[in-house]
This record gives C-alpha cells, structure tokens and sequence, in this order.
C-alpha cells in the first residue's frame, strides 16, 4: 500500500468518526450524487522525506466540505470537526507510522450567486515506513 492511500485511508475512518450524523457521508474523491452537507477527500501529495536508513514520505491532502446553506456558519463549524477529527486520527497505519500532522490552511468559496458553499481544510502528514 502505497503511503498516500495509507494516510487518506485514515482520514476517511476518522472524519466517518468524528462527524457522524452531522454530514450525509464521506467520500473518497467526489461522489455521484450526495445531499448536503458532505465531505470529500482530495487527490494527495506525496514527496520523498526518506532518512539515511529508511523509507519516509511527505503527503498533502486537502478535505472538502460541501454545504448550501443560507450562510457559511455550518460549513465553518463542519470545517473545525474536520480538523479536530483529523489531527486526532490514528498514527499506526498500514505499513507507515505518522511522525507528523500538521493542519496547512483553510479556505471558503461560494460557487456562483446562492450557490453551493466549499470549504477546503489541507493538512501535511510525514510517515516513515515500518
């Protein structure tokens, strides 16, 4: 299992966790069809952050939340669920080992006038295999 699918794999099972029943599901890229509010996540990252005696990666991800309510407040509360979710995922993964999780940056877009709202948080994990 490649490193990116290792630490998105994680991320799926702790955003299922940790927001329950506030969101219709999360998904793993963009779903067919889903009823608002949900969470999708990003295509990854993945750089080399290999050490002298082992195998290490560096992986971006971002988590989108989708929502069209009236205004952008339950997309901002959904967006800090995530990150609490996320920076409290597991650390022992599938071949990997997470030295790090850091959340990157946050961001709110509405698409059109009265459209769909977005919200992207994007974290940065670093794990070394084993």
């Amino acid at each position: 299992m490649s490193a990116v699918l290792a630490v998105q794999g994680a991320m799926v099972s702790a955003l299922r966790s940790g927001l329950g029943t506030q969101v219709s599901g999360v998904f793993d890229g963009a779903p067919a069809r889903a009823a608002f509010p949900f969470v999708e996540i990003g295509d990854g990252e993945e750089r080399d952050w290999s050490h002298k005696t082992g195998l290490g990666r560096e992986i971006r991800l971002g988590v989108l939340v989708r929502d069209d309510g009236r205004s952008s407040a339950r997309l901002q509360g959904l967006m800090g669920d995530v990150q609490d979710a996320v920076l409290g995922m597991a650390r022992e993964l599938h071949g990997f080992r997470v030295v790090s999780l850091v959340f990157v940056r946050s961001r709110v877009a509405r698409d059109g006038a009265g459209g769909p709202w977005a919200g992207l948080v994007e974290f940065r994990a670093r794990v070394l295999a084993g």
